[in-house]
This record gives structure tokens, C-alpha cells and sequence, in this order.
């Protein structure tokens, strides 16, 4: 019966198995997390001390970050990866997009499976009602507290309290790293990449050919908050030296061509004349060649990754 059920075992994912065990303080210890992952043959196991309250994880965010299509992220429980149902789909959705899956040792998910799959539907349907119930009650109090008459919200931030303003504040600051934690594999190599080489708008200019919708400021707030809390290296805020307007067309194709690298050259210089974009020598006519020019330049300068299979290098 043993060897019948080994027989019929679920192939192995194609890719890493990598292990994340957290505890919430520094007084407890992951060892017993440790020895159930290395004991699923985890080829390597991240560990954290966070509490489980928080999304603020930079070693969970670093892996998520680096994570590859076909690796499978593992955990001995679902308390040690998210806080709530709503984070662990977040989570799930994100390795998913990367192609990589996610198994609980603990509990029945695991995203290579459809049994794992199903299971992980049935909690997002349990999150969508918990959401909906969560509403109806909070609307039921409001109503509650009005025909009382009583004013909603914290008493607190209503007084202008300085004990209930820091509060809050420390909240949205919280949430502001999360959400720049959580999107950071999406833009940050790309800043990386160009500063402090390139201006603030010629990153977010190219970031938006990317679909990616970054204002310069925006941009240059996120990074500076990630330098604060040593996530980025601080050379990344050094101010930028003056750029000719070739640089800075040069940027703009290299954004055009990396969103759609099966654009021709020809297609890209008339996307420019749409854009009414003046050619390095200043005029409203874009010549194929000078395009070709541009986007070698940004192979050059590490803007744009060579391939041998690109449509724009020789197609008129």
C-alpha cells in the first residue's frame, strides 16, 4: 500500500523549495520551524523575528522579490506567513505572478495541486464574506451611534489629542512601507539600474511605458523611504548630473521598446511623431536609423537587455 501511494505522489515542482520560518520576538527561537522545513527538503529557509500583526517583513519582501517561476515557497503554518486571510491571497497572488507556488506543511494548500488549489478558493470565498459581514456590521454601528447621537470615529483624532495623532500617524506610515515593500520587485531593479545616472522623470517616464503609473516625486519619495530603513543603498538619492536631450530620448525609447519589444523601428518613430518628440537634431521627422542609434546607445548603458531575438534591431 506504501508503494502504491508513492507512486502516485504529486511530481515535485520544477525549481526551489525555499523554507520561511518567524517568530515574533528575538526572545523565541525558529528551530522547531527549521527542522519540520528542512525535513520537507527545503534547499534553503529564510527566517524572520516579526510580529505577526505587522506587514512591515523585509526578509519576506526580499524573497518575494527574488523569488523564480517554478520555485515553491514553504511554511510549517499559515499564522507564520500572513496576518489575515485577505494578506496570505495577496501573498498567494504574488508568487503567482511570478509562476512560483506555496505550501503550508500544516494545513491542505498547496498551489501545485488542484486539491490545494480548491482549498485556496474556499478561503478566498470565507475572506469575501468575512469582508461583507465586517461591512454590514460596521455600518449597523454607525446607524446605532447616530440615532444615539453620537459622533463616529475616534474621539481622539475628533480632539486633536497628541497621543491619538501620533498613533495614527505611525499607522499610515506602516502602511505606506507596506505597500512600497509589496511593489517594489516591480520598479525598484529599474531605479537601480538608472540612478543616479537619470533623472526622477526619466525613470518614472519609462516606468510608465512599463504600465507602471510612478510621478517623479512619488517615485523619489518611495526610494528615499526605502534608503531610510536600509533597503536601498543611499547612493540611489545622489543628485543627478545635467543630461543633454539625447539622454533623455534615449530613456524614452528605451521605455517604448521594453514594453513592447516586437515594435519595429519604423513603428517606434512614428510612435515618437505622435508624441511629437523632436529628433537629437532637432527635427519632427524620425528616421528608422536614428531610432536604431538610440536604442544601442540604451543597450549600452544597461537600459535595455540584449536579445538575440529582438524584432526592433533590424526591421525597418
Amino acid at each position: 500500500m506504501a508503494r502504491n501511494t508513492q507512486k502516485h505522489r504529486s511530481p515535485r515542482p520544477q525549481g526551489r523549495l525555499i523554507g520561511y520560518a518567524r517568530v515574533s520576538t528575538d526572545e523565541q527561537t525558529t528551530e522547531a520551524q527549521e527542522i519540520e522545513l528542512r525535513a520537507a527538503d527545503c534547499d534553503l529557509i529564510v527566517l524572520e523575528h516579526g510580529s505577526g500583526a505587522s506587514r512591515l517583513r523585509p526578509a519576506l519582501s526580499k524573497l518575494l522579490r527574488e523569488i523564480s517561476a517554478g520555485d515553491t515557497l514553504i511554511v510549517v503554518r499559515l499564522d507564520r506567513l500572513a496576518r489575515s486571510v485577505s494578506h496570505l491571497l495577496e501573498v498567494i497572488e504574488e508568487l503567482a505572478a511570478k509562476g512560483a507556488h506555496f505550501r503550508s506543511l500544516r494545513d491542505p494548500i498547496d498551489t501545485s495541486t488542484p486539491q490545494g488549489m480548491f482549498s485556496l478558493q474556499v478561503l478566498g470565498a470565507v475572506a469575501q464574506l468575512e469582508r461583507a459581514l465586517i461591512s454590514e456590521r460596521t455600518k449597523a454601528g454607525i446607524e446605532a451611534a447616530k440615532a444615539k447621537g453620537r459622533l463616529s470615529g475616534n474621539p481622539g483624532l475628533r480632539e486633536r489629542r497628541p497621543e491619538a495623532l501620533a498613533k495614527m500617524t505611525a499607522i499610515q506610515k506602516a502602511a505606506y512601507g507596506a505597500r512600497i515593500q509589496a511593489s517594489a520587485h516591480q520598479w525598484l531593479p529599474t531605479v537601480r539600474k538608472m540612478r543616479p545616472d537619470h533623472t526622477w522623470d526619466d525613470i518614472a517616464r519609462l516606468l510608465k511605458q512599463r504600465g507602471l503609473n510612478w510621478t517623479p516625486e512619488r517615485l523619489r519619495r518611495a526610494v528615499k523611504w526605502l534608503v531610510s530603513e536600509h533597503m536601498a543603498d543611499a547612493n540611489l538619492m545622489s543628485k543627478s548630473p545635467p543630461r543633454i536631450a539625447e539622454d533623455r530620448l534615449m530613456t524614452l525609447v528605451a521605455g517604448i521598446h521594453s514594453s513592447n519589444p516586437n515594435l519595429t523601428l519604423r513603428e517606434i518613430a512614428s510612435h515618437l511623431e505622435r508624441l511629437h518628440e523632436r529628433t537629437p537634431r532637432g527635427g519632427s521627422k524620425w528616421a528608422p536609423s536614428s531610432v536604431k542609434n538610440l536604442i544601442d546607445r540604451a543597450r549600452r548603458t544597461g537600459l535595455i537587455e540584449s536579445s538575440k531575438t529582438d524584432n526592433s534591431s533590424g526591421h525597418f
